[in-house]
This record gives C-alpha cells, sequence and structure tokens, in this order.
C-alpha cells in the first residue's frame, strides 16, 4: 500500500532543524509493508499545506503530516486542514483531560495556549497523544487517509508505533511484500564497487534493485525487493545476497543496517576487550560516535582529545624527540599515542589519530587531508598514512571510520 509523508515547518526548510522524521516513518513503514512513494517538506503557509496535502492525496490512498500542530501562533496545520476538510475546531473535554493529567505527572502549571490544544477538527477522529499536549488527528475523504500528528520526535515515534501503524495495518490489506539486506563494504570508491558489480546488477529480477550509499571510508549496498509473493522475495533476496557474498568476499564489513561503530561495539563485547582513543584532529569524534551507542560502557573505557603537542607529551607520553624530529603528523608519533592510550587508559585496545583536519594548517610536505591512524591490541599496532580530501568535516568522519575500520581489521587478523 502506498504512503506519502509531509513534514511541516519553516525550519525545516532553512536547514534550522534536521527533518529526521521522515527517515525513521519511511524504515518502520517499509518494515510492515508499507510502500513509501513520496515525501515532501513544505513551511507554515497556509497554501503550500493545502497543495501538498491535495496533491498526495490524489497519488496515494494513505497520507501522514507531522509538524505544525504546536500551540504558538505560527503552528496553522491543526487550521489548515480544517479549512481543507471543510470543518470546523470543537472543543474536547478528553483532550483537555489528557492535556491536564500530563501536566499533574509533570508538576508544571498549564497556560491558556496549551488549553487551547483541546480544541480539534470535528470532522476528524481524535486520538490521544499520552506523550505529548497536540492530539493526533485521523481524517477519511473517499475511501483515503490524511493523519495529522506531532512533529517532536519522541512524540512522532510514539504516535506511530502506538496508534497509527496497528490502525493502518488493520485497516489495509498487505498487497506488497518488502524486505531489504544491507551490506557495509569497505575496500571500494563508489564507481570502482559499481564496475565490480555491473554484471550482477544487470542479472538482477525485475523486483529486485541495488542502491549505493556511500559514508566517507565505507559503501552501504541496499538490495531491495518488492514483489506481492513473500516467497517469491524471500527466495530472490537470499540467492541475490549469497551472489554479492561471492563478488566481494573479504570486502563485507557486515549484513546488517548498523553504523561501523555498532559493529565494532558487537565485536569487542563479543571478546571481552575494552577500547580506549587518543585523538588529535578527529577531536573526539571516535569517542562521541562509541558512546552513541547504548550498551557502549560495556567496552569503552574513555578517550584522551590530545590537539596539543603539550598534551600528547604530558598524558600520552609522547616523546619530544618524536615531536620535534617528525612532527604531530608522524607514524611515529601516532604510534607512541595508541601505545600511550593503552597504558593510561588500561584497555586492552585502542586507536589514536593525527592529522591535518583543514581548511587550515597544512604545508607542501603534509597538506589538508593528510591523516595518520593507528590501532592497537596487545603487543601489536597497526598504522597507516590516509590523504583525504581539503573538507574538514568530511576528513574528520573519514579519519574516525577508518579508524574504527584498522581496528576491526587488526582483530580480524588475530582470529
Amino acid at each position: 500500500m502506498n504512503v506519502e509523508i509531509i513534514t511541516i515547518g519553516d525550519e525545516l526548510l532553512i536547514g534550522q532543524v534536521v527533518d529526521t522524521n521522515s527517515a525513521w516513518m519511511g524504515q518502520v513503514l517499509g518494515d510492515e509493508g508499507f510502500h513509501v512513494v513520496h515525501k515532501e517538506t513544505v513551511g507554515d503557509v497556509e497554501s503550500d499545506i493545502l497543495q501538498a496535502c491535495d496533491e498526495a492525496l490524489k497519488r496515494s490512498p494513505i497520507v501522514l503530516v507531522t509538524g505544525g500542530i504546536g500551540p504558538t501562533k505560527d503552528d496553522i496545520t491543526k487550521k489548515t486542514l480544517c479549512k481543507y476538510f471543510n470543518t470546523r475546531l470543537c472543543f474536547s473535554e478528553e483532550v483537555l483531560k489528557n492535556i491536564e493529567d500530563l501536566f499533574q505527572k509533570s508538576g508544571k502549571a498549564m497556560n491558556p495556549l496549551t488549553h487551547d490544544q483541546a480544541y480539534v477538527p470535528e470532522a476528524a477522529t481524535v486520538i490521544q497523544n499520552r506523550v505529548g499536549t497536540a492530539p493526533i488527528t485521523w481524517f477519511e475523504r473517499d475511501g483515503k487517509i490524511l493523519v495529522s500528528f506531532p512533529g517532536v520526535p519522541y512524540e512522532m515515534k510514539w504516535a506511530m508505533k502506538e496508534e497509527i501503524l496497528p490502525r493502518l495495518k488493520k485497516r489495509f490489506r498487505q498487497d506488497l511484500y518488502i524486505k531489504h539486506q544491507t551490506l557495509w563494504v569497505s575496500g571500494y570508491t563508489e564507481s570502482a564497487l559499481a564496475m565490480q558489480l555491473e554484471t550482477f546488477e544487470k542479472e538482477l529480477p525485475s523486483f529486485v534493485t541495488l542502491a549505493y550509499l556511500p559514508t566517507p571510508g565505507l559503501i552501504r549496498l541496499r538490495l531491495s525487493a518488492y514483489y506481492s509473493n513473500e516467497s517469491a522475495v524471500e527466495s530472490a533476496m537470499l540467492e541475490q545476497s549469497l551472489k554479492l557474498r561471492d563478488l566481494l568476499k573479504g570486502n563485507i564489513l557486515a549484513e546488517e543496517d548498523k553504523p561501523i561503530q555498532e559493529i565494532i561495539g558487537e565485536v569487542l563485547r563479543s571478546k571481552k576487550l575494552t577500547l580506549g582513543t587518543a585523538e588529535s584532529c578527529t577531536g573526539g569524534k571516535i569517542a562521541e560516535m562509541i558512546t552513541a551507542i547504548p550498551g557502549s560502557s560495556d567496552y569503552f573505557v574513555g578517550g584522551i582529545v590530545s590537539y596539543s603537542n603539550n598534551v600528547k607529551h604530558q598524558i600520552l607520553d609522547v616523546s619530544n624527540l618524536s615531536l620535534d624530529t617528525y612532527g604531530a603528523v608522524s607514524q611515529q608519533v601516532v604510534e607512541e599515542m595508541v601505545m600511550g592510550a593503552l597504558k593510561i587508559l588500561n584497555c586492552d585496545c585502542a586507536v589514536a589519530t593525527s592529522g591535518v583536519a583543514g581548511p587550515g594548517g597544512g604545508t607542501p610536505e603534509k597538506p589538508v587531508g593528510t591523516v595518520w591512524i593507528a590501532a592497537a591490541w596487545k603487543d601489536k599496532i597497526k598504522s597507516q598514512l590516509f590523504h583525504f580530501g581539503k573538507n574538514r568535516e568530511q576528513n574528520i568522519l573519514r579519519s574516525a571510520n577508518m579508524a574504527l575500520l584498522m581496528l576491526n581489521d587488526l582483530l580480524k587478523e588475530e582470529e
């Protein structure tokens, strides 16, 4: 069943807030057999909202709208939907009671603007929002459904999981089976990987597609199948996954849609190993990535951001001789950094980075994008020189990814 998503808010259009809602919604809808065919973001402008809703309902039987239903004047979605569905706002005692209960639990006083959240479109089925003050409204017309619900991420996720998805699944029979298989691949550029898989792509069944999703230092391959027969989908995905394994062999890092830091975390946990970091050019990015994963305290002990040579020497015990002779961006220094991390943090393995992230600071000998990375486990050190680009953000992320990849390779070598 086709679904369209409309996200509303000027803040999304100007980049002040990143639209993570539609990405999450697309994933969970796909997992439940719904096919997201169109996404659109519009600002807090009545005419734009009306046009987006009208066009979406002409194309698809289900339209999900998030955002613009808060208590402030710039939140106009509720009134605009009243205009679209030719209805009016009416006061709901049930919604008011839900709001009062929420405020009573939080110990806060309710103000007039929040009180007005209890005005809801008369023609809509109202679904109580148990985690926020803005109710969920479900409209139906000519056999098609439009649901409006909050744009606050945790409220949106609760609404989708607890109310909207269960109702949609009960209402619509699944007529399309969707399955995705993600593989993380290292050691290829996007173009080189496409050349390697050219014949494979040409021979794919008509209902199976392959997508390339590059991230600095890594590529996600996504196999997708869309078909009316569930067994055909399962069979095709298994067959094509086996072919990819054979074609890419040791370059497949993982066969799950998980970030590299989560993959490494699972390896460390399974081996009962601890990890520490010593970061210069990445400025704590590796530690941030690792600790973003729930449960990382099982294996991550801590990190040292040694941005200055003084910190490298005093905290990580990098010798002044190495710093003066070879410079901070060198194999000698990054290897001493990683050994210092093992000692100071008392961990089983460690990674270290030292480089020129840019946009300034480069020299003819060590231009912007020059990065030395080291990984260590027990008495073994793996270090490598990289030449990335001139973009600071990309250099930092690429360095962090490569550090974790090098650690993964080191752990594999020991096996």
